[in-house]
């Protein structure tokens, strides 16, 4: 493959040593494209030359139509500047964000690392946005596109974890009218206290709000919106059976639309790289060590919750066979981040064909 043999080792060594560096340039000329209609079309008619992708790909989850199951991840398109071309690409929906009521830079950098040797990231960003207000403004200014967007929203580092909920129904409230769907991340490991909000008892409190001021948006819209837009609970990976089972009941008893199995993980298991440095940096580890842990909390879920709670199952998907297995166990939806970064701009074109 071109990307791999060529394109990806020119990319990586250009970036130096912070791969953060790269990610701003593609994402840029992403942004560029998004700005141009013109150029939106030439990019979906390139990627239409990597295959097309059958109709009967298509299917309805949480009320929403999905032209094929494969999307993109949160933390990619953290402010909503490349929606058009993202889609162009071939993606089957854009989650963008994680996006926070106040805008914040994140943690230092260096804070995004390869392993080439495992086909993995390790990133500890910290929510690096614009924030609630100035995202909302891009989306308003920015073309619809043909396949859902999803908003992923998370907790300010300034505020104090007593008050996630006012801080959580603020971006909601700015970022309604652009989102088909709202993900609540509480399960990174680089904000600090954030994972505590899958407790039950936070995470009810959190959703109760959370689903009540969807009703009322819901009713306020003109015309009424028969059932609220559909909202996400993304959990991590380093839970354990019992802790996802309060997660799954919590979110059955306050109406939660379904889940995202899973966010990054803490755990280094598995890792192959020699590199004792990277291995001990600090940030959630995502890519194909990932995948057997998502496979297991996907299978765990699903046998919890059936199909009263869709899940998007992501973690290490980087082929259609991978892909497969994750919709076997029990996914509605996937999510890429990383095989994006490591088998280029027409993954998700690849892995949709792949898959069926």
């Amino acid at each position: 493959m071109i990307y791999r043999r060529l394109i990806r080792p020119a990319l990586f060594r250009s970036a130096g040593r912070d791969p953060e560096v790269i990610h701003e340039r593609v994402l840029g000329g992403l942004a560029t494209i998004s700005r141009s209609p013109a150029l939106t079309r030439a990019l979906a008619l390139a990627a239409s030359l990597s295959g097309t992708i059958p109709s009967s790909a298509a299917r309805e989850v949480f009320g929403l139509r999905f032209p094929h199951p494969v999307g993109l991840a949160a933390g990619f398109d953290k402010n909503a500047c490349a929606i058009p071309a993202l889609a162009a690409l071939g993606f089957g929906f854009v989650e963008i964000g994680t996006v926070t009521q106040h805008a914040q830079p994140g943690n230092p950098r260096p804070r995004l690392f390869r392993l080439p040797q495992d086909e993995a990231l390790i990133n500890r960003m910290g929510f690096n946005n614009d924030g609630a207000e100035a995202v909302a403004a891009r989306l308003a200014r920015m073309p619809r596109v043909a396949v859902p967007v999803g908003v992923s929203l998370g907790k300010s580092k300034v505020t104090p974890l007593d008050e996630a909920v006012g801080d959580y129904l603020a971006s909601l409230d700015a970022l309604y009218p652009y989102g088909d769907y709202f993900a609540i991340n509480i399960s990174s490991p680089n904000t600090p206290g954030l994972r505590a909000l899958q407790e039950r008892d936070r995470l009810d409190i959190l959703l109760a709000a959370l689903t009540s001021r969807l009703r009322e948006l819901a009713a306020a819209e003109t015309p009424h919106r028969s059932t609220p837009k559909p909202l996400l609970v993304k959990v991590a990976p380093d839970l354990d059976e019992t802790a996802l089972d309060e997660v799954v009941e919590v979110c059955l008893a306050r109406g939660a639309s379904g889940l995202i199995a899973v966010n990054t993980t803490i755990s280094r298991d598995g890792l192959q790289t020699a590199s004792e440095s990277l291995r001990n940096e600090a940030g959630g580890l995502s890519g194909r060590p990932l995948q057997a842990r998502a496979l297991a909390v996907v299978r765990h879920l699903h046998a919890q919750c059936g199909e009263r709670l869709p899940i998007i199952g992501c973690g290490g998907i980087f082929t259609g066979d991978d892909a497969r297995r994750m919709l076997d166990a029990g996914a509605a939806l996937i999510q890429l981040y990383t095989s994006f970064i490591y088998e280029g701009p027409f993954v998700a074109r690849r892995i949709a064909r792949g898959c069926l």
